[in-house]
């Protein structure tokens, strides 16, 4: 891997020695530059669990992607840095009350002098890192977030305003391969049933708030203050796409 190019592509600079410090900073730079997207999946452009293609895409590409590739790269990343990742898997509950089946989605266990949970993958989410810790408070730009532990599982979850807990997803600690995740994969791709084969989604994490574009809105959201409006035509789709994210996607007749 080219470590330097991609160090350049989320705009680090600083130490890369494998520290609590160096981790969280590299997850915040990530979030801040890498968007959470879908367009592939959109444009019927199959995505391989492949990590060399992972970086590609978004180093020399200049894309983002969606929770195999995001956090495939970064674990990448931070293996090349002497950092030691483990893949897990997670499950994300449904509108129903249902849970998504395993490997759903793709999250990441980084052991330093004490385990964190890393994920860059998960669009509207932590900037930072959270300590691998039951029942702490983690306060932090994106809100307040906690892990509890039930059923034989790990659950994050974001305090509402009103202090309810709104949980995210679930998980174990049991290590993964990546090729485990290949069946849902291609679900994700393929299925009516997946919510990424439905709308096309484009979404950053900005240091005040988000910015996304959903199918051919813009929404922008900045100290909880929330504005959004129609797009005007296919052409500003491409280029608030290549304004507001970098993301270039030639020869796509939208």
């Amino acid at each position: 891997m080219d470590v330097a190019a991609y160090l350049d592509r989320i705009g680090y600079s600083g130490s890369t020695e494998p520290t609590a410090e160096t981790l969280c900073r590299l997850h915040r730079a990530h979030m801040l530059t890498v968007p959470f997207e879908n367009l592939d999946i959109a444009l019927h452009r199959a995505i391989l669990l492949d990590r060399d293609k992972f970086i590609n895409k978004i180093v020399r590409e200049r894309r983002g992607g969606f929770c195999y590739e995001l956090n495939g790269a970064f674990a990448a990343l931070l293996e090349e840095l002497g950092f030691e990742v483990t893949l897990l898997s997670a499950r994300v509950p449904r509108q129903d009350g249902s849970e998504s089946p395993e490997f759903d989605h793709l999250t990441l266990r980084v052991d330093l002098e004490e385990p964190w949970l890393a994920d860059v993958g998960f669009g509207d989410f932590i900037l930072e890192p959270l300590r691998l810790r039951v029942d702490l408070e983690q306060k932090q730009d994106a809100g307040v977030f906690r892990i509890r532990e039930a059923d034989g599982d790990l659950h994050i979850e974001k305090l509402q305003a009103n202090g309810e807990p709104a949980e995210q997803y679930r998980f174990t600690l049991q290590p993964r391969r990546l090729e485990e995740f290949s069946g849902m994969c291609h679900f994700h791709q393929t299925s009516p049933e997946s919510p990424f084969t439905r709308k096309s989604l484009c979404s950053l994490a900005t240091p005040g708030g988000r910015i996304t574009i959903l199918e051919r809105k813009l929404i922008e959201t900045q100290n909880g203050r929330r504005q959004e409006r129609e797009l005007a035509s296919d052409e500003e789709w491409k280029r608030l796409l290549r304004q507001k994210f970098g993301v270039i996607l030639p020869n796509v007749d939208a």
